[in-house]
């Protein structure tokens, strides 16, 4: 998920952090506010306890009816149902309770006591297809369609105890934004094979009518839609459980970025932003073979975070109904960094492209040799700023947001506005009053370095390819990205994830509980959503933009499984073979993605799997850790010079092209 020398890895640097942070969490948290409950109040009595509230969750318990949202839901949390740090104030919920349903990406989460998923049959990860079996014991229900959902099933590996260890059902695929789904646990066994019977709760809930009066009715009259639909598509025989949840809508999900993107965009109108270039150095063949000159600068963008400069920490300004708003003169300076190749000196311009950078790092990461390398050999001027919200100013934020949910919010929030700052850097660069005006950008004889008739495009890794897609998204310039060794769902990922390791400190400190800690997961990414590329993947399927997705096979850092799920969300098609046979341990190697067919191919997203012979990750949700799981092949892809030419031929044209013989590709680093 990031470059080695961005991630935080001192543990007792995290804790003693994360302390500090802790510490002064009561004076700078918000105070919990006066939020509508649910209808019917308190956890769902179906299985949850005041230890675990919230479960199973996602769960339309924890909603309540609202006319004027796409869905007709809103959701509707109460502090005393939101798991607290241990040293952290009441949560307030305002930021989850802007949203009209649960995260398209949702995991699925229910405590199962005595449950033996191989005993019951329940699909795995390595076979997905048998998730839509007739007999499986797990049905996901569309209720909008009528269609069965595919997904996998886990017990959470980092329990640390049977008894409060929860079962994770993953969608294969996002779930439909605006959707309604109802799920069924029918026929659960344990070890011996022995079926588990159904809390009393539920049963007598999916019983007979209960009269008016009983403490469970009015959880049997909102549940009743949803085992009608299930009884209409599927056997309920021998249910162990069900319940139903909503999915946000696209307005909620990316109502916020959008609406900045807009108001910023209005402002602007047909000019360039504003920008000033405050350093230019000009490097010499023996200082740097490939890039001839570096430009440090500016550039002004409309700041909507709630306090000047936006620093780290800010939340979006609001208006009194939830609506982001610009503060009178607040602007956001966003540094920027580009790297202009010998190539444009010599021959014709260079194409203008931005860069993302990874996990808590910074635009310096477009001066890494790989990004120099895709410069120099395909003539790209790559310019990059920092992601603000996740960049390396922000790694307290970081830390002290996992354990408090209160701080939360900033992460995603300051990084709309890095992703709103993004997109004025990438209008600065194609248009003609830009940076390409600027001497900077051109030769002592006055020829133009940028060649801006092409239109720009994007190429992030890591960190810049899970929230890349977002940008892609959202961006009215970007026509093209290319996404490396990336995923979406951070929710998914971060058990996933090597890199977790010192965060995960922070975690176990404010949650020592695990199964807490998968709730807190969860309700992380409901905000997260609209911050990374979870959020924005049916906006981009359906938008028409393309990218081409590059994936190290057994990356640590950037788990496999949550870039197939993007890749089944996307619609990107998977250049083949993608695997040497007997490699992947799938009963059907991915399963669920269509191919590309003959290449060249042109239109439509695209995923190719590049392979340096690491072993198979992990099947549980843990991460591959060296040496175990051999050396992390994370940052293979970028420097292998097939996988550059694949990519620039990508970005000019849109067009895949075969660098890897109609054979498996593999990755083969050069300096």
């Amino acid at each position: 998920m990031s470059e080695a020398d961005t991630t935080v890895r001192s543990r007792s640097f995290a804790l003693t952090l994360v302390a500090a942070l802790l510490g002064a969490a009561t004076l700078l948290a918000p105070s919990a506010s006066a939020n509508p409950p649910s209808p019917q109040g308190g956890c769902d009595p179906l299985t949850a306890s005041g230890d675990d509230c919230l479960l199973p969750f996602p769960n339309d318990w924890y909603t309540r009816a609202d006319a004027g949202t796409p869905t007709g839901r809103r959701v509707a949390f109460t502090s005393d149902m939101l798991p607290r740090g241990s040293a952290a104030p009441a949560v307030d919920p305002t930021a989850w309770n802007r949203s009209d349903g649960f995260s398209p990406g949702s995991t699925l989460l229910v405590r199962v006591p005595g449950l033996d998923l191989g005993a019951t049959g329940a699909a795995p990860l390595t076979d997905i297809g048998s998730s839509l079996d007739r007999a499986a014991p797990i049905v996901l229900l569309d209720t909008t369609t009528g269609e069965r959902w595919p997904y996998w099933a886990e017990l959470d590996a980092n329990a640390s105890s049977q008894d409060r260890q929860a079962l994770l059902i993953h969608p294969a695929r996002n779930f439909t934004e605006g959707h309604h789904y109802a799920v069924a646990l029918r026929d659960l066994k344990d070890a011996s094979g022995h079926r588990l019977p159904a809390p009393d709760s539920f049963t007598k809930v999916a019983g007979r009518q209960l009269p008016r009066h009983d403490a469970l009715a009015a959880r049997q009259r909102q549940l009743q839609p949803a085992l009608r639909a299930l009884r209409s598509r599927t056997s309920t025989d021998d249910l162990y459980l069900a319940w139903d949840f909503t999915v946000a809508s696209a307005r909620s999900l990316t109502g916020d970025l959008f609406s900045i993107r807009d108001d910023a965009f209005r402002q602007l109108g047909a000019k360039s932003p504003e920008f000033a270039v405050t350093a230019v150095k000009d490097l010499t063949p023996d200082q740097d073979a490939r890039i001839a000159r570096e430009i440090t600068g500016t550039v002004t963008v409309p700041g909507y975070l709630s306090r000047p400069g936006g620093p780290p920490g800010s939340t979006l300004n609001r208006d009194r109904d939830g609506v982001p708003r610009r503060l009178p003169d607040n602007f956001q300076l966003a540094t920027f960094r580009c790297e202009i190749p010998r190539t444009a000196f010599t021959g014709r311009p260079s194409r203008p492209a931005l860069y993302g950078h990874g996990l808590l790092g910074s635009a310096n990461e477009v001066g890494a040799g790989n990004v120099k390398a895709m410069a120099s050999e395909h003539d790209f001027t790559f310019c990059a700023t920092d992601w603000i919200g996740m960049a390396q100013a922000d790694t307290p934020v970081v830390l002290g947001a996992l354990a408090d949910l209160n701080r939360f919010p900033a992460v995603p929030e300051r990084t709309e506005q890095g992703m709103l700052n993004a997109m004025f850097l990438g209008r600065a660069l194609i248009h003609r009053d830009g940076l390409g005006s600027d001497p900077a950008f051109r030769t002592a004889d006055g020829h133009p370095l940028i060649d801006t008739a092409h239109g720009l495009t994007y190429d992030g890794n890591s960190q810049g390819g899970i929230l890349g897609g977002a940008l892609v998204a959202a961006s009215k310039d970007v026509r093209r990205g290319v996404l490396g060794v990336t995923g979406m769902n951070y929710g998914l990922l971060l058990n996933r994830s090597a890199d977790f390791a010192p965060f995960q400190q922070v975690l176990d400190v404010a949650y020592p509980d695990r199964l807490r800690q998968q709730i807190v997961l969860q309700l992380y990414q409901m905000v997260w959503d609209r911050g990374e590329t979870n959020g924005y993947a049916q906006t981009l399927a359906e938008s028409g933009d393309r990218v081409l997705m590059h994936i190290a096979y057994g990356d640590h850092q950037v788990a496999n499984a949550a870039a197939d799920v993007e890749a089944r969300t996307l619609g990107a098609r998977l250049v083949t073979p993608a695997l040497t046979a007997g490699r992947s341990p799938d009963r059907v190697p991915y399963w669920g993605i269509r191919r590309a067919g003959e290449l060249p191919s042109r239109g439509g997203s695209a995923m190719v799997v590049w392979d340096s012979g690491t072993p198979t990750p992990p099947l549980t949700n843990t991460p591959p850790t060296e040496p175990a799981y051999g050396k992390d092949p994370h940052s293979d892809p970028r420097s292998t010079a097939a996988a550059r030419q694949q990519k620039a031929t990508f970005l000019r044209t849109g067009t895949v092209i075969d660098v890897c013989g109609r054979a498996p590709c593999r990755s083969l680093p050069t300096p």
